[in-house]
């Protein structure tokens, strides 16, 4: 696989970085698209580094990383995000592609396939945190709005000790999840604010993603075909749950992969994740 090269689009109110791993000479594999939100491209660096047999494109979200937004406005709803992605897909001109889309990326990918369903042959969408699909979905709403709202109340230390908080349960959201408030100091984070409300997690993306209600008649009409994993070791978390839930309402089987919701990275398995990730796309075609 090549160096990856550095390539922009101009969108309204937005510049679009996003770097192109081109497959070694001969290979005849659709582009994979690997997405993340907030994440940036970096987070797929282990990953990619996998699948030297076919173009990789990774990208950053706009409003993340080098995609700065240059019309004032913070945060971006996951049906932006996927005329985005459309419009990076157009920019690649090569066909539909695979996709492999984890955390708010995976959110986003299924509204991009809900509105673009020819752009996309295989999404594979890794642990959306929906709290909408969850028979638990107003008190994991509820937790969400709660760690936004005190992160523009209070800054990061105290939102990011609630985020945390609600990371680690296993199984139903506790209802009264929302009044605790952890120590952040007790978890090596800032207890002063520094006035700063810029954040890509805990800022409007928190209430974007997780509130995100997808158009469930149209991904069972969408020619693509959409694989929901979930990783081994987040049984019972949030995101994974929400996996669960998506499947079922897909009426399709969710795959295990390796690890956690980070599993790709370097804290993960990238290897074995690669590995399960490529039978997938494989038993696909």
């Amino acid at each position: 696989m090549t160096q990856p090269e550095t390539r922009t689009i101009e969108l309204p109110g937005a510049t679009l970085s996003y770097d192109v791993r081109e497959a070694e000479p001969g290979s005849s594999e659709p582009v994979l698209l690997m997405i993340g939100s907030p994440m940036d491209a970096s987070g797929f660096a282990a990953l990619a580094g996998h699948f030297q047999d076919r173009t990789v494109v990774t990208y950053d979200p706009r409003g993340v990383g080098r995609s700065r937004r240059v019309d004032g406005v913070t945060g971006a709803t996951p049906d932006e995000h996927a005329e985005d992605l459309h419009r990076l897909i157009s920019e690649l001109d090569d066909g539909p592609v695979a996709i492999f889309a984890s955390s708010g990326g995976a959110v986003n990918a299924l509204a991009l396939v809900s509105r673009h369903p020819h752009a996309v042959r295989t999404l594979v969408a890794h642990e959306p945190p929906l709290a909408t699909v969850l028979p638990d979905r107003e008190a994991a709403q509820a937790v969400t709005a709660d760690i936004h709202e005190t992160y523009e109340r209070d800054g990061l230390g105290p939102a990011m000790a609630k985020f945390i908080a609600f990371t680690s349960v296993r199984g139903p959201t506790p209802p009264d999840l929302p009044g605790q408030a952890p120590d952040p100091a007790e978890l090596g984070l800032p207890t002063e604010d520094d006035g700063s409300r810029d954040h890509p997690l805990l800022g409007p993306h928190m209430l974007h993603v997780t509130h995100y209600e997808p158009d469930f008649d149209s991904l069972h009409r969408a020619s693509t075909r959409i694989v929901v994993a979930g990783g081994a070791e987040s049984e019972g978390t949030f995101p994974h749950r929400a996996a669960l839930a998506v499947a079922e309402r897909l009426g399709s089987e969710p795959v295990t992969f390796p690890s956690h919701h980070g599993g790709f990275g370097e804290q993960g398995e990238p290897e074995a994740f690669a590995a399960t990730l490529r039978v997938v796309l494989t038993d696909v075609g």
